[in-house]
């Protein structure tokens, strides 16, 4: 069976809302998070992710009670990302709305967090992130702490590493297309999808329904945006039907 391109909203949670990103400086408030997760229902998205820039704990109550909220409202597979730092973390945020979680700085301190996790809930349930500047024609460098702290490696260790740990995909994302809407790094992006047998989803630099088909065609499994779904026409079903016309298998809708 071919599995279907999956076309996905990214959305940035800073304290009581939304915020706009740009190459990682997240700035601009854009609103409250329900009404953004109800415009998402109703474009039939086929999933949505929400990640917390500020990384705070999830023992905050008003952050697990943000997440039982955006997860009773939610129809579409939900990953909640930031501030995760244990299994226990992942545990109470997968039985409180949530269908995957996303790591990043904590695969720098403890990678073996990402098979605790596997082990209790299965790898479809693992989605780690990669944050990676571009250092040199052929050389990118992953960040943690939200763009703010370099890490030993390069991207295609990194990945490796997070593939053999059990993760059950990769979200990728260029800093420095972030929120520029200059087109996804294709480089990067058929580096690590030829590099690793996990789907990679793309992330950062979508600014045009040509830009979608390109990434799959660099070898992503999925595309993520944000800034071209919030603050263009552009909307999802839109990329779907993009994706099709290059001949790239995705979800049917009425």
């Amino acid at each position: 069976m071919t599995l279907k391109i999956r076309v996905i909203p990214t959305l940035l949670w800073k304290g009581p809302g939304l915020v706009k990103g740009q190459m990682f400086r997240n700035d601009r408030r854009v609103g409250p998070i329900l009404p953004a997760v109800n415009v998402y229902n109703r474009r039939d998205v086929d999933e949505l992710i929400l990640l917390d820039v500020n990384r705070e704990p999830i023992t905050t109550t008003n952050k697990l009670q943000r997440i039982q909220e955006v997860g009773a409202e939610v129809s579409v597979p939900l990953t909640i990302g930031g501030g995760i730092r244990t299994a226990d973390d992942a545990t109470l945020i997968l039985r409180n709305g949530a269908d995957k979680i996303s790591l990043n700085s904590s695969n720098y301190v403890y990678l073996e967090l990402i098979s605790e996790i596997a082990s209790r809930h299965g790898s479809q349930a693992v989605v780690a992130s990669l944050d990676v500047r571009r250092i040199s024609r052929n050389e990118w460098k992953c960040f943690s702490k939200s763009g703010s702290q370099q890490e030993s490696g390069d991207l295609k260790s990194w990945g490796v590493k997070l593939a053999e740990a059990g993760a059950g995909e990769i979200l990728f994302t260029s800093i420095d297309r972030d929120g520029t809407m200059k087109g996804y790094d294709l480089d990067a992006i058929h580096l690590l999808s030829s590099s690793v047998e996990i789907p990679v989803i793309a992330s950062g630099g979508a600014g045009k329904l040509s830009d979608f088909p390109e990434a799959i065609e660099a070898g992503a499994s999925a595309v993520a945006a944000a800034s071209v779904f919030h603050f263009t026409q552009i909307t999802p079903s839109e990329v779907r039907r993009a994706l099709s016309d290059f001949g790239h298998p995705v979800r049917q809708t009425c």
